[in-house]
């Protein structure tokens, strides 16, 4: 059973009251929905500019490459059509079974999974290779709405309501961040505020913060790749000023700088990049670096303002006015995992952030994230269905 406390704080954080809320079955988010393809569009454009050396290095052509991207934005765009059709309610009743199999996954890569770029986060299973932390990270979500709506009555107490909840977030991100730090980050800290939302005590949530925070600190003492990253990341803005050219870990970070100061305010102009032949994997991890030296400052903004767009349509108007505490909780968490995986992206390319290899949604070369990317926004979208006050930015 979902339970949904009347006098839950959820209304006040959102800002919303049971009583505003209309539980009549409507229209999804119109305006949701078109960012989400004209960031499909975007993305379309951006690949098919920085894959061209990277096609022709490994003797494919760019055409093909563009070609399969476009498919699999086309499966991510049919799954979010269909999960925006399957009532999250149902969704909510699998999320124990989606845990298991989940956790399952995230064990099984670490021992049978292929090694790419110094680390093991693809499974292959029968030919498709698929990243388990996006299964995990959409369970997860999904898990822990179901607990923390669950649990209103008795959300402060520790061992009914805090302790489970913390067992599952600090399992699904220790697994992911033993291969997957930043992915790992970005899921507690999602989670975090998912319970703080969700009523969870603030002195509960202090020792999950901690328990975070060592376990981070560990996982990084491990890791001699994620120090060099960190050690590159002080070192480039202690030099800041530099007119050295780097090698090694602060390569990367270098040349999408470059990239970005060709853009200027309109940039160089569509196809006409020419730090795609120096940056790694700029279709993916720096395509952020492409878009703006091709766009300029002006199609860099206009990328940050739609995935803002992403964020207020998400927060503000589907979760602030869902029909119940899961819906709330739940649009929270997919509407800021999308959001904080696009300004993640663009942070580690204009040097806000250390190098961490997440790609930007809908934007980047597509693989599985794309898929489960499209699969939050189908919940988001179905949870706004239930939504009060619809009128012309939704459609039945």
């Amino acid at each position: 059973m979902i339970y949904t406390s009347p006098h839950s704080n959820l209304s006040s954080v959102l800002g919303t009251s049971p009583e505003d809320i209309d539980t009549r079955k409507q229209g999804s988010d119109r305006i949701l929905l078109m960012t989400i393809i004209i960031l499909m569009m975007f993305g379309v454009l951006a690949v098919y500019s920085s894959i061209a050396f990277f096609a022709a290095s490994n003797e494919t052509s760019a055409f093909a490459l563009v070609t399969r991207h476009i498919i699999k934005l086309g499966i991510a765009f049919f799954v979010m059509l269909i999960v925006s059709k399957i009532n999250y309610h149902t969704l909510a009743k699998f999320s124990r079974i989606g845990m298991v199999v989940s956790l399952f996954l995230l064990v099984a890569v670490l021992i049978f999974g292929t090694e790419q770029f110094g680390a093991k986060r693809w499974l292959n299973l029968g030919g498709f290779s698929f990243q388990p932390s996006t299964v995990a990270t959409v369970a997860l979500l999904l898990h822990v709405s179901v607990l923390l709506s669950e649990k209103q009555e008795y959300i402060k107490d520790f061992k009914k309501s805090f302790l489970p909840i913390m067992v599952w977030v600090t399992l699904t991100c220790g697994l992911i961040g033993i291969e997957d730090f930043s992915s790992a980050g970005i899921l507690m800290s999602i989670c975090l505020i998912m319970m703080f939302i969700g009523r969870v005590s603030v002195f509960q949530l202090g020792s999950m913060i901690t328990v975070a925070v060592l376990g981070g600190m560990l996982l990084l003492s491990q890791s001699t790749n994620r120090q060099d990253r960190i050690e590159q990341y002080v070192q480039q803005i202690k030099n800041i000023e530099t007119q050295e050219f780097l090698t090694g870990s602060g390569y990367q970070a270098q040349q999408a700088h470059i990239a970005i100061a060709k853009g200027e305010l309109l940039g160089v102009g569509i196809g006409k990049s020419t730090q795609r032949d120096f940056l790694p994997a700029p279709y993916n991890d720096f395509i952020f670096a492409i878009i703006a030296e091709e766009y300029g400052i002006a199609g860099a903004m206009a990328l940050i303002v739609l995935f803002s767009l992403i964020l207020i349509r998400g927060v503000v108007f589907i979760a602030r006015k869902a029909e119940d505490t899961l819906g709330s909780l739940l649009a929270v968490g997919c509407t800021l995992t999308i959001v904080l995986y696009g300004f993640v992206n663009a942070s580690v390319a204009s040097g806000l952030l250390p190098v961490t290899g997440l790609p930007m949604p809908f934007v980047s070369y597509g693989g599985t994230s794309m898929m489960f990317a499209g699969l939050m926004v189908g919940i988001i979208l179905n949870i706004s269905k239930h939504n009060r006050d619809q009128g012309a930015f939704y459609y039945g």
